[in-house]
């Protein structure tokens, strides 16, 4: 079978490897025919970080734990690379009964088993069973994070697939969810929670860095009745989408912005600059999500205005798994149109020159093998 592996910055290629076989009597095999490229993923394709972060991690200047996430040379290609993607299930092990052959999935990008005390607490990314030594295991970031390959491929492996795997409802366009393994779901917990709690409040997201989350969370904070959505980035093109589901997009540094408190705050700048800033945004009370990487040591946050405040900061994985049926129930019921964050969709042989592309959102598409009659095109 063929998967897309990262060889270094700028440049993947299609590889031949052995496809995986079902190994567990609650496996599954996946053929996945919409891969979405996760924000992060533009690290190390977009700049040559490798050799940078090994240096810094030497010397004390970025956190150690960058490499038992991404290896000891972190982003050292090759390595089988995506983890967002709608898949179609090809075969599966005498144990799972509630999946059928043809069905259209979505696989969260990390592997949990849906039992453990983590799991059952909504923790599913740091899963006790599969997490082992690293910090966390997963599809598309290389060995570091087990053997499981990425999502850019043939076939997929699946453990614990009546767990892992959530199927797309009927009646949603397929192209909707195509970002539900990561991005769209690592919005849903940025917003959601916080005016569940805060009905009717007020919204900011600093977006640029985690592009696609930035934009999700803005979208996601106006459906959920939010009473201002303020977005800020400086590309024209982001802040178009932004004012097309239904938020006020601001350039950075714009003086409306920041005036007041905000009740939920998304940090998607990746940057610690964009983190003091979102802090100081937030109104008495108010809650900051930071969805980026901040990898250097000592990143400065300002504590004392947080206890001046009574703010709360959020900083972590996405657990995915955990709120997939919110997720996709919603999609269902609401119709939120998801698929214009999306900016480039590639056929899925240009995958090596179009994961390269410098645009918000690249989802690769081709065929499924089989028509589905209960999924929307």
């Amino acid at each position: 079978m063929r998967e897309l592996r990262f060889l270094r910055s700028g440049r993947l290629a299609w590889y031949e490897c052995a496809a995986p076989e079902l190994i567990e009597l609650g496996d599954a095999l996946v053929r996945p025919f919409l891969a979405g490229r996760c924000d992060g993923d533009t690290v190390p394709i977009h700049r040559p970080v490798s050799r940078a972060l090994q240096a810094g991690m030497a010397l004390g200047l970025v956190d150690p734990v960058v490499g038992t996430i991404c290896g000891t040379v972190p982003f050292r290609g090759p390595f089988a690379i995506g983890h967002e993607s709608v898949a179609e299930v090809i075969a599966l092990g005498p144990d799972v009964t509630s999946l059928r052959i043809g069905q259209r999935v979505v696989v969260p990008w990390a592997v949990s088993c849906g039992a453990c005390p983590l799991c059952l607490r909504g923790l599913t990314s740091k899963c006790a069973t599969t997490v082992g030594d690293g910090e966390i295991a997963a599809y598309g970031f290389g060995s570091a994070s087990g053997a499981w390959g990425g999502m850019v491929a043939d076939v997929l492996r699946v453990p614990f697939a009546e767990h892992m795997l959530v199927p797309v409802p009927s009646g949603v366009p397929l192209a909707r969810a195509a970002a539900a393994s990561d991005n769209l779901a690592d919005a849903w917990r940025a917003v959601v929670p916080g005016l569940t709690a805060r009905p009717g409040g007020s919204v900011l997201v600093l977006g640029c860095g985690a592009k696609s989350i930035g934009l999700y969370a803005a979208g996601l904070a106006v459906a959920h009745g939010a009473t201002d959505v303020d977005y800020v980035d400086d590309d024209l093109g982001r802040r178009a989408i932004a004012e097309s589901l239904g938020a006020h997009a601001h350039r950075a540094g714009h003086r409306s912005v920041g005036r007041r408190g905000y009740d939920v705050v998304v940090e998607a700048t990746s940057r610690a600059a964009g983190l003091r800033q979102a802090v100081r945004a937030l109104a008495p009370g108010g809650e900051c999500i930071a969805v980026g990487y901040y990898m250097a040591t000592g990143t400065r946050v300002p504590l004392m205005r947080m206890y001046a405040t009574d703010a709360t900061l959020r900083v972590g994985v996405s657990h995915a798994r955990a709120v997939l049926p919110d997720l996709l129930a919603f999609l269902h019921r609401t119709g939120f149109p998801a698929e214009r964050v999306t900016t480039l969709a590639a056929p899925w042989d240009e995958a090596p020159t179009a994961y390269t592309a410098r645009t918000t959102k690249l989802v690769l598409h081709r065929d499924p093998l089989t028509a589905d009659s209960e999924a929307a095109p």
